[in-house]
Parts: structure tokens; sequence; C-alpha cells
């Protein structure tokens, strides 16, 4: 079996050596010139005012929080399905997280559950775009808005996907990317927030270095509030500069392989694909699907040489925020059906028709995936 299908593959883009040389030969690693060239970048694909560098998506959820005006105390609405970064990041500012349950048609919270969980504490709301989908978005705007309360995005997932003719990303105050190694663009680790605010802009450059309001010595600095060490050095911005060179190929095969899927698998028993809206500018960063023999298909796959990703456990069920499944029926119900299909986009349409030939043959047979595995 020597064919291999991975669920995600990061790839450099054959510059970064001459990206990184550039940085070197500088003699400046630090966050500088090569970082504000990667931030201009950001800002001018997703049609944003701002953008400002971090170490990590958790780290752009954070700062963007507390320059919202998060603090210990307050309350932050968080859906209940996403990484559980999104609920630490409230956590590190003694902020507390309320989980909200989600939409099961969309994976993302749910507006109506959104509203029950408001209360007189409740500072901001951090709604998730999951696999790269903003369906439900206005309705959570809407409500932020009527309740006067920060909406920041986590848009880790959502990189150039659009929703209403709008990047994801800048419907709110802010919004917050991932490059980690399993993003469209990866710096190894990294994060951006974007807005439109220019006062929410200069408090964010505060944060993520020390309270400085511009780049300092060390020494005798200015420092107008209390920060963090957030720097995104010019190394990483190198490595993300050089990987524009792809992106928009590396967006198209996305897509293509989502299509794929859809046409392949969209009207199959016991199987349903949120899906994408991709005629109105959503792009999937990862194809997924919910499935009531989840783990059975997810074995069979796998004995194929096929990989895939199973869903996140719910927050509620994570030992730090700990609760009773009643409060979440949806996301206890669908979290366990959840998966992320091989998404990478160094995947050929074949591959993606290998793919749903085995999910097919599974679906279709309706045997025990072992026995369905011993007769492949």
């Amino acid at each position: 079996m020597s064919r291999k299908i991975v669920w995600w593959n990061p790839r450099v883009c054959g510059n970064e050596l001459a990206q990184l040389e550039r940085v070197l030969q500088s003699n400046y690693l630090n966050d500088g010139p090569i970082t504000r060239e990667f931030e201009q970048k950001i800002a001018n694909r997703v049609e944003a005012r701002h953008a400002i560098a971090v170490p990590s998506g958790t780290a752009a959820i954070t700062a963007a929080l507390r320059a919202a005006g998060v603090r210990a105390g307050d309350e932050v609405l968080v859906p209940d399905i996403t990484f559980i970064a999104t609920a630490n990041a409230v956590t590190i500012l003694g902020a507390q997280p309320v989980l909200v349950d989600v939409n099961e048609g969309t994976l993302n919270m749910c507006s109506e559950a959104a509203k029950r969980a408001i209360t007189s504490r409740t500072r901001a709301i951090v709604p998730v775009h999951v696999s790269g989908r903003g369906a439900g978005l206005g309705d959570i705007l809407e409500l932020a808005h009527r309740h006067s309360i920060a909406l920041i995005e986590d848009a880790a997932e959502s990189f150039c996907a659009r929703y209403q003719g709008r990047y994801l990303g800048t419907f709110g105050l802010a919004g917050c990317f991932s490059f980690s190694p399993n993003k469209t663009i990866t710096t190894g680790q990294g994060g951006v927030v974007v807005t439109n605010d220019d006062h929410f802009a200069a408090a964010l450059r505060e944060l993520k270095d020390q309270g400085r309001a511009t780049p300092g010595t060390g020494g005798d600095d200015v420092h107008y509030s209390a920060g963090f060490n957030f720097k995104f050095t010019n190394l990483q911005a190198a490595v993300g500069l050089a990987q524009f060179n792809c992106l928009e190929e590396r967006l198209e095969r996305m897509r293509s392989i989502y299509q794929i899927y859809a046409r392949r698998l969209g009207g199959l028993d016991g199987f349903r694909l949120p899906g994408f809206d991709i005629d109105k500018g959503e792009c999937p960063q990862w194809t997924d699907a919910v499935v009531e023999r989840r783990d059975e298909l997810d074995s069979y796959l796998l004995s194929q040489n096929i990989h895939c990703r199973r869903f996140w456990f719910p927050i509620h069920t994570q030992k730090p925020y700990e609760l009773a499944d009643t409060s979440f029926p949806v996301s206890t119900r669908v979290g366990p059906q959840a998966i992320w299909l091989p998404s990478a986009f160094t995947m050929t349409d074949d591959d993606a028709e290998f793919v749903c030939d085995h999910i097919e043959k599974f679906l279709t047979h309706k045997v025990a995936a072992s026995e369905l595995a011993m007769k492949a």
C-alpha cells in the first residue's frame, strides 16, 4: 500500500531562503521592517486598514480582547466547538469564557444560544469561522451591536474567505488569523490581528511591545501601558512573505478539492457536508463532514492509508472548562460525529476521487470497518 493521502501537508514555496537571506544580511532579526511588510501584505489581501503581527493565533485573540477592554471578571462568549485556544485566550486575561452551543447545520456558534448566554458582565463575543465558514455571522454581529459588546472574530481557519462580499475577519472590531503549520500560509507559528479602527490598532501595537507606542532600545523607553512581548520576528515574516507566492494557487486547490467531495458525497446516507458557498467567496481551510459512524469510517480510511482528523472534543468536556452535557445538546451530539477529510492543497483531483471511492464503499456496504478493510 504505497499510496498515502495525508490530512494536511505544509509546504514551502521555494523563495523562503532568499527572503531569509535578506533578513540575515540586514543583521536585524527581531520584529522590524520585514514584519511591517508582511503586515501590509495581510492587510491589503483582506482589505483591512491595519494588520498587527503577533507570535500565534492565540496571542492574536488575547491581544485583541485586551485591547477591546476585557479585564479580569468579565465574561466572553466562546463557541463550545472550537480549538481550546479560543477559550484559553480569555482565561489568560483572567476573564471567564462562557461556552455557547453551536448550530447543527454550520457547526458555528448558535446565535440563539449566544443570546441566552449574555449577562451584564459580558464584554465580548468571539465567533469562530469553523473550517472557513462564515454562515450565521450576521446574526452574531447584530447581537453584539444590540448589546454593545465587542465582536472579535476567530478567523484562524478563514484567511481569504469572504462572506456577504467582505473578507472574514473584517466584520467585527478585530479579526484574528493563524499561520501555524496547518494553515494556507504558514510561518511555523504566528498570528495577525486585523482591524479598521485606528485607535484600536494603536492600542494593539502598544500591547504587543510591552506598552511602547514605538520601538525602543530596551533602556530608557517610555511605556504608556502594561503590555506583552508579542513580537513577530523578521525571520518569521520572511517565510510568510515567500508563501504569498503560492497563495492563490493553494486557495484554488482547496476549493477544487471541496467541490469534488461535494459532487461525489453530497447525497450519501449517514454522511453530511456542512459545506461552503464557494460562489459567494467562502473558501474551505479544510473540508469537514458529519458522519454517523465517524470513528468506524476514520479507522477504515486509515487502513487504506487515507488520513483524516477527528474534530476537537467540545470544550465543555475538557478538564479546565468541564460542564454538564445538558447545556450543550448540539455539540454533545454532533462533535463526536465531525471529522475533517483530507484537505491538503498538495492533493490532486485523483487523490480526492480516491478518497471518495473509499467513503462511498464504506457507506454503501454498511459493514464493520474491520471487515471492509479485510476485503479491500
